[in-house]
């Protein structure tokens, strides 16, 4: 008979509160750094005291009682030598009414307020003293905390770790020295327990020398954990695509268009990682229109001219269904097919183009998650491309390469060459720390005949302007775009949505064709409507942000974005590129919803201001922070608790070379440190 599964005890339960803290071991508990500081060293006259203002306060209790109106509550009335004030406690027990007596001496902890003269403090934090009580040496630290888990309890597990823990210095006293840093446990100590001469303001914009000390330790944590997984990597074998200048070759004589430096650049980048006997962790970035996709044909094709495979994964139909054709009608004069995978694909179909992948007679394909689905096997992969690789988890990006890494019945093979593109340009800082790991190139020059774009915020009173604007480019020949946030009615949002403004449209603008495109359409639907619109059978294109990436009508010169506050940067300027792709004077329409809201407008003066995709990029990491902006809880990368890229680069940069000097020099010491920091979770794999 099973045993019955016993209760949590308290230890149990109090590993879970520690759990959601991100605390996981004892040794974890010395680096749970406070939030904020209290300073009880010192005692405050009542009179004295300033409104709004922490303060602490030594007083007698005169008399306590009960008040029932307008509001139940406990009225404590305290005096010192220098005047009397009234503490307030609106919930409260028994033996606290009990504890402050007339007579009792209590030290006081609140925040204060102070008008007409009367001192209230409500629900200050209250114990009994003797008169000749000692005060707290250092000031009193508030950690992050989580419920059922006491700042009390808090204080005295971190005092019992700071005890028995062991503190000795991670980094090399060279180092220490070159990078003029506060020893480790020095640092630590004040941190936990700052002496009462230090500036509060110092501790609380993190200037202070030991908090500098602390973002230093923690961003060579993530560049060493992150420098290891690439040498990881590298250790690995993959299939050498050397250069045999036959059918990359023939594509660039045969493209109707020549590569920009920096396209050249990129590829030559490529091509070297490619020719390598290791695998290539490359990420290729650029900005919206920079040709990323030729860089990714010729890098799928070097694959081809080896015999080997070559998969191009995207994360929507639309996105993966545009490389496809674009690659078709590159690589088909070369006499190379590229098979097409999706999940809606006829099962017919998508069985027969698995068959020859399995076989290795098909060499290129373009998908979406449906190249990573259990039936699908590449037996011969040598390149696994990955686009808006953001937008996919850890497990899906691994997955790909996996197909190359591992057969089906669980053979090794050699692992395939990676390279991962994005059209949102990833700052600098951000590039140096979530991505210290990948070798980057950076597509910075966008192809000539591009048409920069006419940025416009127009109030949604306006609209019928708008409308006009929409029919007077239809009436000459160009077609437009009419994005829209939602697909049904949100009555908390209050937005238009796509379903409704197709159909207002349609009645405001008679004559005009208007197809309509969204998330939710069957994929072939979705096509329909797409591929008449690229052949200009349809004016205007009333779409959710299924268009955000991968659309390209040179024809469309006019986008209007419908609640424009309610989209991110990076979308706004990725909606704002499906224009301006031709020869014509193109225009990105804002249409906003007034009253805005500090965020949004803020938004929308960035979007407005700037057509540089990176200057954008270093903006939206300012205002939404790295996790948002990498995706990276899902990325397996540790995510930063102290340090701030948009204000800690040069700290960023030597942490970078102190990581390799480090991993070169000192192996013992730079395991100590990523157990000290990462514990068991020091084994990250960024693909």
């Amino acid at each position: 008979m099973p045993k019955a599964k016993s209760s949590p005890g308290p230890a149990d339960s109090l590993a879970a509160r520690l759990a959601r803290l991100g605390v996981h071991s004892q040794a974890a508990l010395i680096t749970h750094l406070p939030l904020r500081y209290e300073d009880e060293t010192r005692i405050t006259a009542i009179r004295d005291v300033r409104d709004g203002l922490p303060v602490q306060l030594e007083a007698e209790v005169v008399d306590s009682s009960i008040q029932l109106r307008p509001r139940r509550q406990l009225l404590v009335r305290v005096r010192d030598v220098s005047g009397a004030a009234t503490l307030r406690f609106l919930n409260f027990y028994p033996s606290q009414q009990k504890q402050m007596q007339a007579g009792a001496r209590l030290r006081i902890f609140g925040e204060a307020r102070v008008s007409f003269g009367e001192v209230d403090l409500i629900h200050p934090r209250v114990k009994v003293v003797d008169a000749d009580a000692p005060l707290p040496t250092a000031m009193t630290p508030v950690y992050p905390t989580t419920a059922g888990l006491a700042q009390s309890a808090l204080r005295k597990l971190i005092e019992r770790a700071l005890d028995q823990e062991n503190l000795d210095d991670t980094l090399p006293e060279r180092l220490r020295a070159r990078y003029r840093l506060a020893p480790f446990a020095d640092s630590l100590r004040a941190l936990h327990h700052p002496p009462p001469d230090t500036p509060l303001a110092v501790l609380e914009d993190r200037s202070h020398p030991a908090w500098q000390r602390m973002k230093f330790d923690e961003l060579l944590a993530q560049q060493l954990s992150l420098r290891k997984a690439y040498a990881a990597r590298r250790a690995q074998d993959a299939p050498a695509l050397a250069q045999r200048s036959t059918l990359t070759d023939a594509l660039l004589r045969c493209l109707p268009f020549r590569l920009t430096g920096a396209q050249q650049r990129a590829w030559q980048e490529i091509a070297h990682d490619l020719a390598d006997a290791h695998p290539m962790q490359r990420l290729l970035q650029g900005d919206v229109g920079s040709g990323k996709t030729i860089v990714a044909a010729l890098a799928m094709l070097r694959a081809a001219e080896h015999g080997a495979q070559a998969a191009l994964m995207a994360p929507t139909e639309i996105l993966a269904e545009q490389h496809c054709r674009k690659l078709t009608g590159w690589l088909a004069p070369l006499g190379i097919e590229v098979g097409w995978l999706s999940g809606s694909l006829k099962k017919s179909r998508k069985r027969a183009l698995i068959e020859r992948l399995q076989s290795g007679e098909l060499l290129l394909a373009v998908g979406t998650h449906a190249l990573i689905e259990d039936a699908v096997d590449f037996p011969n992969l040598a390149l696994a491309v990955v686009d808006e690789q953001h937008r996919f988890g850890v497990r899906q990006r691994l997955a790909l390469r996996e197909k190359g890494s591992e057969s089906r019945s669980g053979a090794r093979r050699a692992s395939p060459h990676q390279l991962m593109m994005s059209a949102t340009p990833i700052p600098r800082t951000l590039a140096m720390s979530f991505y210290a790991d990948l070798d980057v190139s950076v597509l910075d020059e966008l192809p000539p005949g591009r048409t920069p774009v006419l940025t416009k915020l127009v109030a949604e009173s306006r609209r019928d302007e708008v409308i006009a604007r929409v029919r007077e480019a239809c009436a000459t020949g160009r077609q437009a775009y009419w994005v829209c946030p939602l697909i049904e009615e949100s009555e908390t949002l209050q937005l238009k949505t796509a379903l409704e403004t197709h159909q207002r449209l349609q009645g405001e603008l008679a004559g005009l064709a208007i197809g309509l495109v969204h998330g939710r359409l069957k994929s072939d639907d979705k096509a329909q409507v797409m591929e008449a619109f690229v052949a200009g059978r349809i004016d205007l294109l009333v779409a959710t942000t299924v268009i955000e990436v991968g659309v390209d009508v040179p024809n469309a010169s006019l986008m209007v974005i419908e609640h424009a506050e309610r989209f991110g940067l990076s979308q706004l300027h990725q909606l704002r590129g499906r224009v301006g792709r031709g020869a014509a004077e193109s225009a990105c329409i804002l249409l906003y919803a007034a009253p805005l809201g500090v965020a949004a407008r803020a938004r929308l003066k960035i979007v407005y201001e700037n057509a540089d995709g990176f200057e954008i990029a270093r903006r939206d990491l300012e205002l939404r922070g790295p996790g948002e902006f990498v995706g990276s809880r899902q990325s397996g990368v540790p995510l930063l608790r102290f340090a701030d890229l948009t204000l800690d680069a040069a700290i960023v940069e030597r942490a970078r070379e102190a990581a390799e000097i480090m991993l070169r020099d000192h192996g013992d010491l730079a395991q100590t440190h990523l157990a000290r920091w990462l514990g068991t979770k020091q084994d990250y794999l960024k693909v």
